[in-house]
């Protein structure tokens, strides 16, 4: 979910979203080629729609185009994902820095209020990953930081790359209590104002993140 517009959201929007999403959550293969022609029919559009949406989700970072290939979803691979989350540990590292600052009290109080939903969720042992937007804790504090230029590279640009990463290959497991107390420590720094500490738990806990899923790479190699 991108920034929040006061344009009026059109078909070829609505198509666009809903092709990101099917990618996001794999409904549409990582690695995948894409014809305009077959989306076209599945998703009940012109192909100068597609060719829109397609556009867009390169722009996004979903989807690459190569000489004599065409679109192709991109693949997640092992050097993908070190490369996105060096880039992802620092930018969201210095978003925490500055939430901590930046955020209102009400924005903080939120922010509680939002791990406090998510424990329902921990309690029973799911996957734990958030959808796009405010029900999102990363999403919650990029905004926060109040910076629209970090705002504009993360959620704009490879905010859901990084969610493809974390959908397919989502916390479960011991993982899952790990992330949501590393969440719970990030919103006590923010809480107390202690940007240092902020950063330094949000960087941590992204690393971590990038740790779980390079297992779960190389074991889908296997």
């Amino acid at each position: 979910m991108s920034l929040i517009t006061e344009s009026p959201i059109t078909a070829a929007d609505k198509t666009f979203f809903q092709l990101r999403k099917d990618i996001v959550k794999g409904k549409v293969l990582s690695g995948s080629k894409l014809s305009e022609t077959e989306l076209s029919t599945n998703y009940g559009v012109s192909r100068a729609v597609i060719r829109e949406a397609i556009n867009r989700l390169e722009a996004c970072h979903l989807v690459e185009r190569k000489a004599n290939i065409g679109a192709r979803v991109v693949a997640l691979t092992p050097e993908g994902l070190v490369e996105l989350y060096q880039v992802r540990e620092s930018l969201e590292g210095m978003a925490a820095r500055l939430a901590a600052t930046n955020m209102t009290d009400e924005e903080i109080a939120g922010l509680n209020a939002l791990l406090t939903t998510h424990f329902q969720t921990v309690k029973t042992g799911e996957t734990y990953y958030q959808e796009a937007g405010d029900v999102d804790f990363h999403y919650r504090i990029i905004l926060g930081s109040k910076n629209s230029h970090l705002i504009s590279i993360l959620i704009d640009g490879i905010y859901h790359l990084i969610r493809m990463y974390r959908v397919q290959f989502g916390m479960a497991g011991p993982r899952v209590t790990t992330a949501f107390d590393e969440h719970k420590h990030i919103v006590g720094a923010i809480s107390n104002r202690d940007a240092e500490l902020a950063e330094i738990l949000m960087r941590r806990h992204i690393l971590y993140t990038k740790n779980s899923f390079e297992k779960k790479l190389a074991s889908n190699a296997i």
